[in-house]
């Protein structure tokens, strides 16, 4: 007997492997490093990173040393470079080690660890070195840079391979904030010459040639995020999560739906229920705003529960079973996003979970 149908999550890995050349494109030169914290933004890590090295990617960024446990053992003899951007975490060392990965260290504490563990190994410890540039949220402040310079032994048995920041307020090419910190990260980047330097994210890689330097980190961009925070054409959607129809039913005008008297139907309609909300990381917030897509037109999303989502179908044909797109080609990333008040970043990572993933394309 087969499965009623489901909320399925299809992650198209040709999509992810067109917007990685689109970024490659416009950074021309510089090396492109995938982002796949989060567990690749709950897309899974693993078979993007797959598709990723066959793209050309070979090197990549997570966020814990869990994380990247879990890529080098998914990357398996490919000879990748994984950076940990948690840094080297007090008893950390022997799993980096194990697992090769490289610490982005980000503050003295950080590196009086990771050289006291290369002086016991005996070994020198490649890392890399977080400065913070006016974000004020992670990495070692500028005017450490000299104490660090000038005292020698802090730096013993570490091999420092990559300098890098992070843009505040790359979403915002005009943002006075971007060329104050590329100033600093250009003064830090003097002080140690000799590095390798990445100064840009997803919106930092496409803010033109003074942000590339060497490498640029793209995260929310490779899987359809418009580095403005909009839908950009460059960009194609490599999520997306559709749900069938369970039920259809007719209203009224002024009928109230869901829980409460505060939504209210608009005119007399049929209402579509659909088997996904919340609960699939489909956000709450944006009922207000956000449109489905179902018979080739976009739709009023009334309510979005836990486990459901009313959509208005006005007079279109449709039976249970159908699928709805909440999220995907005509159903935008950013769309949604600035619906529910949020970024495309949240909205990835809550659809990890109850929907069945479905991979397209070669991994």
């Amino acid at each position: 007997m087969p499965l009623p149908p489901r909320a399925r999550l299809t992650i198209d890995l040709d999509a992810l492997a067109r917007n990685y050349h689109a970024i490659a494109s416009e950074a021309q030169g510089a090396a492109v490093a995938p982002v796949l914290k989060a567990d690749g933004y709950g897309l899974g890590a693993a078979p993007l990173a797959g598709r990723l090295w066959r793209e050309g990617a070979r090197s990549f960024f997570v966020a814990r040393l869990t994380e990247g446990e879990a890529l080098r053992a998914a990357l398996a003899e490919r000879t990748a470079e994984i950076f940990v951007l948690d840094g080297f975490t007090p008893g950390a060392g022997p799993r980096l080690k194990a697992a090769g990965l490289i610490p982005v260290l980000s503050s003295l504490a950080q590196m009086s660890e990771a050289s006291g563990f290369a002086r016991q190994t005996g070994a020198p410890l490649t890392c890399g070195l977080h400065v913070d540039t006016g974000m004020n949220r992670q990495g070692l402040p500028i005017q450490a840079l000299d104490a660090v310079i000038d005292s020698p032994d802090r730096l013993a048995g570490l091999d420092l391979d990559l300098l890098m920041s992070h843009l505040g307020s790359a979403a915002d090419p005009d943002h006075p904030r971007n060329p104050a910190q590329l100033a600093a990260f250009r003064h830090a980047r003097a002080k140690l010459p000799a590095m390798r330097a990445s100064l840009g994210a997803s919106a930092g890689a496409f803010l033109g040639p003074d942000y590339r330097f060497d490498m640029v980190r793209p995260g929310v961009s490779l899987f359809g995020g418009g580095p403005r925070e909009t839908p950009d054409p460059r960009l194609s959607a490599v999520a997306t999560l559709e749900a069938p129809i369970i039920d259809i039913r007719r209203v009224a005008a002024g009928d109230p739906i869901g829980y409460g008297t505060t939504i209210l139907a608009d005119r007399h309609t049929r209402l579509a229920v659909v088997g996904a909300g919340y609960g699939d990381g489909v956000i709450r917030a944006a009922r207000r705003e956000a449109r489905a897509w179902f018979d080739g037109a976009p739709r009023r999303i009334y309510i979005i529960d836990m486990d459901m989502t009313v959509i208005d179908l006005g007079d279109s044909p449709a039976h249970p079973g159908q699928m709805v797109e909440l999220l995907g080609p005509h159903a935008l990333l950013d769309e949604l996003a600035a619906a529910a008040g949020s970024i495309a970043h949240e909205c990835l990572v809550r659809l990890g979970g109850r929907a069945e993933q479905v991979y397209r394309g070669q991994a």
